[in-house]
């Protein structure tokens, strides 16, 4: 049985997840709850749980002034947010696993699946990264986890040069000459990073305009970037990107 404690400073919230937890997750015992920061890391001391579900804003603090009393962190997390998109971002970049209130059953249920593969030793360098990027203003100054079969990699974001579809899987590529392969689509990394300087050029690749080098018109056009990777740009897109390379040459 998976150990789980329920951190919330709001009753009926704690009560619910209770609720679907024994509904839908009978591989879960909720073992213990909190309903402070102060309360939660006093509960999580005594009992040592595999995971915790964690209320991020409560009365008395939040869930990452918690989770700072704990170095390294032995249990796994999820956490219980009503965060804007921004903030949310940040929890996608760092791989990091979150639900929103209202919780969703089918989400309950998936996360708690996801938490029985997590590593603790991860989710320490997840926990530091999401502590930068929740704190970070610029959007090209945050970081990103990637995850592979054997290791996690911890990115500057305005490292990466381009993201390539690889079929269900992407390879990223940096300027540390990284090629990095990750079971997720392209699709994915287009919607993580929509507003943070990435432009879908073309259906099989995702491109860092920070990383452009310059625009080839020959061909129907390619995008050549400071890797010298030629990137061909799809032609309803190419219009667009003429566009926007104009921008940022203004705007120097």
């Amino acid at each position: 049985m998976i150990q789980v404690i329920v951190i919330d400073d709001e009753d009926h919230i704690r009560d619910s997840l209770a609720k679907l937890l024994a509904r839908h997750c009978p591989q879960v015992a909720v073992v213990g709850t909190g309903f402070s920061v102060d309360s939660g890391i006093q509960v999580i001391r005594e009992i040592h749980p595999d995971l915790v579900l964690l209320d991020i804003q409560m009365n008395d603090g939040t869930g990452f002034d918690l989770l700072q009393n704990f170095s390294p962190i032995e249990f796994k997390v999820i956490f219980i947010t009503a965060y804007d998109q921004y903030a949310l971002q940040a929890f996608r970049f760092c791989a990091v696993d979150y639900l929103l209130k209202p919780v969703n059953p089918e989400q309950l249920v998936a996360a708690i699946d996801r938490a029985g593969l997590l590593i603790s030793d991860h989710l320490n360098v997840q926990m530091n990264a999401l502590y930068e990027n929740l704190k970070s203003v610029a959007r090209q100054d945050k970081k990103i986890i990637l995850k592979t079969a054997n290791q996690i990699h911890l990115l500057d974001l305005k490292s990466i040069i381009c993201c390539e579809s690889d079929s269900c899987y992407t390879t990223v590529h940096t300027s540390g000459n990284e090629h990095i392969m990750v079971a997720k689509t392209l699709k994915e990394y287009d919607e993580m990073l929509t507003g943070c300087g990435f432009y879908r050029v073309h259906k099989s690749h995702l491109i860092n305009l920070a990383h452009i080098k310059r625009f080839d018109k020959q061909d129907g056009g390619t995008i050549v970037l400071t890797n010298d990777l030629r990137i061909p740009v799809a032609s309803r897109k190419r219009e667009e990107v003429l566009e926007l390379i104009e921008r940022m040459g203004e705007s120097k």
